[in-house]
C-alpha cells in the first residue's frame, strides 16, 4: 500500500483539527479497517514503506471513558495511535470525532446502538426487484441514513432476473419514498448500470455497501475490488444465506481510488433515531394529521381524521402509514428501553459511590486505630 495517502484514506481538514492535540504528544493518525473483536486492524503510516496495516489494541482510558459500546472505535473510525508503546503494542489512545455515523438499534432486546459504519460520505443499500423488495424496510434504511448525515443510494440489483418493466417499478417506487436518494438499476452479473458507480468511488470518499443475503452485495463489492475477494455462491432460497458471504465488516481502500466498508447482510433493521428525523422522513403524513379535526386526533375512529379520509380516498399508502406508526411505536419503545437503562446506571453508580464512601470511612477509623497514642 506504498502509494496510498492520508487523503487516499479518507483523511481531511475536518479530521486534521481534531488530531492537533495529540500531534504534540507523537501518536499517529490511523484508521480502522477492522474489528477483531480483542483487537482492531488498522492502515498506518510505515514510514518509507507508506501506508500497511498494523494491529492496535484499545487503551483503558478510551474503554473506560466511552458510555455506550457506540462510544467505542468502529470500523471506518480515525484514531490516534501511540506506535510501539507498552510492550511494543501500537495503542488506541484517542477516537477522533465523526463526520457521520450509520448506526441501528443492536438486535434482540438491546437498546444499545450498534454503528455500522463510522466516517461514510454514502450509504449504498442493495435490493432486487424480487423477494427482497420492501417499501417498508426502504423506508427504515432511508430514516437510519438520514440521520447518519450520508447520502443515500439504492441500487436495484439483479435486473437480469426480472422484466423491465418490474425493476422500473421497484425504482420508481423506492424513488416516491425519498426524492433525494439516488435510485439505479443494475445487474452486476450482467455488468449493466454500473457506471453510475464512478460518481461515489472517488479519492478519500467512503462508502458502506449495505443489503440483505443474497442480493449481490458480495459480487459488487467483488466487481469493484477487481479480484474474489468475497467467494460468493447460491443462496439457499428457505435460509437466505449464501455458503460464503461477508462474515464481517471490513473497510477496503480501492485502487482506482474510493474507499468500501462492506458490510455482513442485514437481517432486520431495528430502528436508531430520534422522533425529530423519523417526522422529516414522513413529513407528508404529519401534514396529513395537522388537518384532523382534533388536536388530540389517535388516528383511528375518531371523527374527522385527515389521516384515515387520505387513505379511504386513495390519497395515502395504507402500507406506508402502518410502516409509519410501527416505527413511531419502536421509537417509543426504544426511548423507553434507554431510560429504564439510564435509571439502572444511576442507581448503580450511587451504590458504588456509597461504597466507595464507606470503604474511605473505615479504612480512615483503621488508620486512626493503628496510630501510636501520645
Amino acid at each position: 500500500m506504498a502509494s496510498l495517502s492520508l487523503i487516499d484514506l479518507g483523511w481531511n481538514d475536518f479530521f486534521a483539527k481534531h488530531f492537533e492535540p495529540y500531534h504534540a504528544q507523537g501518536w499517529k493518525p490511523a484508521r480502522l479497517i477492522r474489528d477483531n473483536k480483542i483487537s482492531y486492524g488498522a492502515l498506518l503510516e510505515d514510514g518509507a514503506k507508506g501506508f500497511d496495516e498494523f494491529e492496535v489494541i484499545l487503551s483503558g482510558k478510551v474503554y473506560h471513558d466511552a458510555e455506550t459500546d457506540a462510544d467505542l472505535p468502529a470500523v471506518g473510525d480515525w484514531v490516534a495511535l501511540e506506535v510501539g508503546g507498552e510492550d511494543g503494542d501500537n495503542i488506541i489512545r484517542a477516537r477522533l470525532p465523526r463526520q457521520t455515523c450509520f448506526s441501528r438499534k443492536a438486535s434482540g432486546f438491546s437498546a444499545e446502538e450498534q454503528v455500522i459504519a463510522a466516517n461514510v460520505n454514502a450509504v449504498i443499500v442493495v435490493t432486487d426487484a424480487g423477494p427482497d423488495f420492501s417499501l417498508r424496510r426502504m423506508e427504515r434504511y432511508f430514516t437510519l441514513i438520514a440521520r447518519s448525515g450520508a447520502k443515500a443510494v439504492v441500487l436495484v440489483n439483479k435486473a437480469d432476473l426480472y422484466p423491465d418493466s418490474q425493476n422500473q417499478e421497484a425504482a420508481d417506487s423506492i424513488r416516491a419514498l425519498n426524492a433525494e436518494a439516488d435510485v439505479h438499476v443494475t445487474s452486476v452479473k450482467k455488468r449493466k448500470g454500473l457506471k453510475v458507480l464512478k460518481d461515489y468511488f472517488k479519492r478519500g470518499q467512503s462508502v458502506a455497501i449495505i443489503g440483505s443475503s443474497g442480493v449481490g452485495k458480495s459480487a459488487l463489492v467483488n466487481l469493484l475490488l477487481g479480484e474474489d475477494w468475497q467467494w460468493v455462491d447460491e443462496v439457499n432460497e428457505i435460509t437466505g444465506k449464501g455458503r460464503h458471504t461477508t462474515t464481517a465488516r471490513e473497510l477496503l481502500v480501492l485502487d482506482k481510488g474510493g474507499i468500501i466498508i462492506d458490510n455482513p447482510g442485514i437481517k432486520e433493521v431495528q430502528m436508531w433515531t430520534n422522533e425529530t428525523t423519523l417526522r422529516e422522513r414522513f413529513a407528508d403524513i404529519d401534514e396529513l394529521a395537522r388537518q384532523c379535526k382534533y388536536g388530540d386526533c389517535k388516528h383511528g375512529s375518531d371523527a374527522g381524521c385527515a389521516i384515515r379520509g387520505a387513505v379511504e380516498a386513495g390519497t395515502l399508502d395504507a402500507e406506508r402509514y402502518e410502516g409509519y406508526l410501527k416505527l413511531e411505536e419502536e421509537i417509543a419503545k426504544l426511548r423507553k428501553q434507554r431510560k429504564k437503562r439510564q435509571m439502572t446506571v444511576e442507581r448503580r453508580n450511587k451504590r458504588d459511590h456509597k461504597i466507595k464512601a464507606r470503604n474511605r470511612v473505615d479504612r480512615e477509623d483503621i488508620e486512626r486505630d493503628l496510630k501510636p497514642r501520645a
